[in-house]
């Protein structure tokens, strides 16, 4: 996380050129309100999360209750701020874990030649399962837990980032000052984190943007399928499924918390794209 502040501090105009572009804006408005939200959910919500009013059950969109109420008359306004919080947490906590296990994975493959090989099979071994049946086979092993679905989400995502940054350092190990820095005796984690690191940190950056995307959908998934996270934790995903039950007298319960998954997406995709535009090169010269 170091190297990604440190790539951010050295393009001191990065934040400001990619406010300066329309989409990207809007994707950063979006994502902000959402993350503030939820954020502050225990002081805007006007109710409690688990708060049951059977005489209130199903009832529409009003004053009272913003989102309508779902089958326990529990307010869903109240439900989706907290479900958010869920949402946005684990999706950073699995863009951090697979960005870990990443960055491992694709710097020993892309620097040491003998290790390349079987390195790159297992990533290709991970890659060849689908991403949803691997998450909810791993999270059938580990138990269903937020915890859990972090570390299945992030095993899933990890060989993403890792053929990213071990095709980036296969180029940069050839280039001359890493050559010196090996000529001058510098210790290989060194020369890992100083030259190699520092410089894969740009297709991290747009990795990351679409793997958080990705595993907010993920996770939704899995709350959807019932193997996510515990039916007691509001999470997007429950609230969709509990929602399908009633949807022909009730389509609020399925609306607002499908429209928040789209938006949070949404924005992520759009900030990911601005992200890759002006730190690809080959992009940047017709932005």
């Amino acid at each position: 996380m170091a190297a990604v502040a440190q790539a951010l501090q050295s393009e001191p105009n990065i934040l400001s050129r990619l406010v300066g572009r329309r989409t990207s804006l809007i994707g950063i408005i979006i994502l902000a309100i959402i993350a503030a939200a939820a954020l502050l959910a225990p002081f805007i919500a006007p109710y409690s999360p688990s708060k049951l009013s059977i005489a209130s059950r199903l009832h529409g969109p009003e004053m009272a209750h913003l989102f309508g109420t779902d089958d326990l008359g529990r307010d869903i306004f109240t439900r989706m701020l907290y479900a958010g919080r869920t949402s946005l947490t684990v999706g950073f906590a699995v863009v951090v874990f697979s960005s870990i296990i990443g960055i491992v994975l694709g710097l020993t493959a892309g620097f040491f030649r003998r290790l390349d090989q079987p390195v790159s099979r297992l990533i290709d071994a991970m890659m060849a399962f689908p991403d949803i049946l691997l998450a909810i086979a791993l999270v059938a092993a580990l138990g269903a837990s937020a915890t859990n679905v972090v570390i299945a989400l992030g095993i899933v995502y990890a060989p993403r980032l890792a053929r990213v940054i071990r095709a980036s350092t296969l180029v940069i190990r050839e280039l001359p000052y890493v050559e010196a820095a090996r000529a001058l005796g510098v210790p290989t984690p060194v020369i890992l984190v100083r030259h190699v690191l520092r410089n894969v940190t740009s297709p991290l950056l747009v990795q990351g943007t679409f793997i958080f995307a990705n595993a907010i959908l993920a996770e939704a998934g899995l709350s959807f399928l019932g193997v996510g996270i515990s039916p007691d934790t509001p999470t997007w995903g429950t609230m969709i499924s509990v929602g399908r039950q009633y949807m022909d007298q009730a389509s609020w319960m399925m609306f607002f918390p499908g429209a928040a998954i789209v938006l949070t997406v949404l924005s992520l995709q759009l900030v990911g794209d601005g992200l890759r535009d002006l730190l690809d090169p080959r992009l940047a010269k017709d932005i």
